[in-house]
């Protein structure tokens, strides 16, 4: 019997070991990017992909250029999170391609390309919209793709620190 538990805790501790080197080694990520969230320098600037919301607060990216620059500057990977970011957006509503598409546009008119990658807000989306979603040709971002990166918050909103992110 303390031989299994032995053994158990092993597994654990070297699954443990591989996820701490996995997400070292894989791109970092922020999420909430937009000019209505107070973002640190710091995360933007580590991180390889940038989370951006086209229209948060009623205020589309597109109507602030020079913040569409400035993060363009920072030459990194960019994919949508969401339209607005609201609690249970694509879980709890039907998004219609109407709405896809202003989400979409808004994205194009601020950085010059459409989106090609897409993550739900809060992570969570319904099939109908999954099934939107890869209509448009937007690669699917999940909870699994969470765990394996370093995620950090703009306005330190996540559920975790930055700098517990930064740690594990």
């Amino acid at each position: 019997m303390k031989n299994s538990i032995k053994i158990f805790l092993t597994i654990i501790f070297v699954l443990i070991l591989i996820l701490f080197f996995v997400r070292l080694l894989s791109p970092r990520e922020i999420d909430d990017v937009s000019p209505e969230i107070p973002c640190e320098k710091e995360y933007l600037t580590k991180s390889n992909i940038l989370w951006v919301i086209p229209m948060k607060n009623n205020k589309p990216i597109s109507e602030n250029q020079s913040w569409c620059k400035e993060i363009l500057s920072l030459n990194k990977t960019l994919g949508m999170h969401g339209i607005s970011h609201s609690y249970g957006e694509f879980k709890l509503n039907e998004i219609s391609q109407e709405e896809l598409n202003f989400g979409i546009q808004e994205f194009e008119k601020c950085f010059g390309f459409k989106p090609k990658i897409f993550k739900p807000p809060y992570l969570r989306i319904n099939k109908e919209n999954r099934a939107l979603i890869m209509e448009n040709n937007l690669k699917l971002k999940s909870k699994f793709n969470q765990d394996i990166h370093k995620v950090y918050h703009c306005n330190n909103s996540g559920r975790f620190n930055n700098k517990m992110i930064d740690v594990f």
